[in-house]
């Protein structure tokens, strides 16, 4: 990389800057090319700090071509968020590499993985390792149907303590609470603020957060990112009112 900080480097700066940081998920199976490339320039000029592109399912057959245009259109990093091997390429900035350690099926806890690693090898994509647990929302989340896992129950801190501290002391990067694309509820802040409390790596927070004031008190109870995507795909004008929400100066 020629002695230039990291993609992770560069989203721990921003932590440590503004508080916390803001990451904007695009779904290439929610939106079509043209309104992904609009979203990309929209959340780099809102105040995201990164840009995730990836789905549970993908019906696309032109993955590397939609990441393409995400990243011309984008002026801050462009990360994978990938629901299986098959969402990889050559033209994003990183991969988040998400073990699914709350669930026990193998595929995602190791399978995949497998079949991605000599493409990002190949292709020098940064690879960021991230403990990937889903949390009971209310609602059957497409990760969580594709997956065939059981979500962590709201009410079991405890569970997701333990997860979380496990990818820790396995030697992932960051830990990710995702309550699932279109959760009826985002992860409950008691649990952000035990997981904080017990493990030492970064936390991400997303699913089901549909307000900035939901984001600001997810900050607050420790998540070091906030990860929206759905409720920005028909009023994207609010890209700045949860950026606002989500940075704060480190005290």
């Amino acid at each position: 990389m020629g002695g230039r900080p990291s993609v992770f480097e560069n989203l721990m700066d921003v932590a440590r800057e503004k508080g916390a940081g803001y990451l904007v998920l695009l779904d290439p199976d929610r939106l079509d090319t043209a309104r992904l490339r609009a979203m990309a320039r929209e959340a780099s000029d809102g105040g995201a700090d990164a840009i995730l592109v990836g789905s549970s399912l993908l019906l696309s057959d032109e993955f590397d071509e939609i990441v393409a245009a995400v990243k011309k259109a984008a002026t801050v990093p462009v990360i994978l968020f990938p629901g299986s091997a098959s969402q990889v390429s050559r033209h994003a900035d990183a991969i988040f590499y998400l073990s699914l350690v709350s669930g026990r099926n193998p595929d995602l806890l190791i399978g995949e993985h497998v079949k991605a690693a000599p493409l990002l090898k190949r292709y020098e994509v940064e690879v960021i390792s991230v403990a990937y647990m889903i949390v009971e929302s209310g609602t059957l989340s497409s990760v969580g149907y594709m997956s065939h896992t059981l979500p962590i129950p709201r009410d079991k801190a405890d569970i997701a303590m333990a997860h979380a501290l496990a990818g820790e002391f396995l030697g992932m990067k960051m830990a990710y609470l995702d309550a699932g694309s279109g959760a009826g509820h985002s992860v409950p802040t008691a649990m952000v603020e035990a997981v904080r409390s017990y493990i030492s790596i970064p936390l991400i927070v997303g699913g089901g957060i549909k307000t900035p004031q939901q984001a600001g008190k997810i900050v607050e109870a420790g998540a070091t990112f906030v990860v929206t995507g759905n409720v920005l795909e028909e009023d994207a004008d609010r890209l700045q009112e949860f950026a606002r929400a989500i940075h704060r100066e480190a005290s």
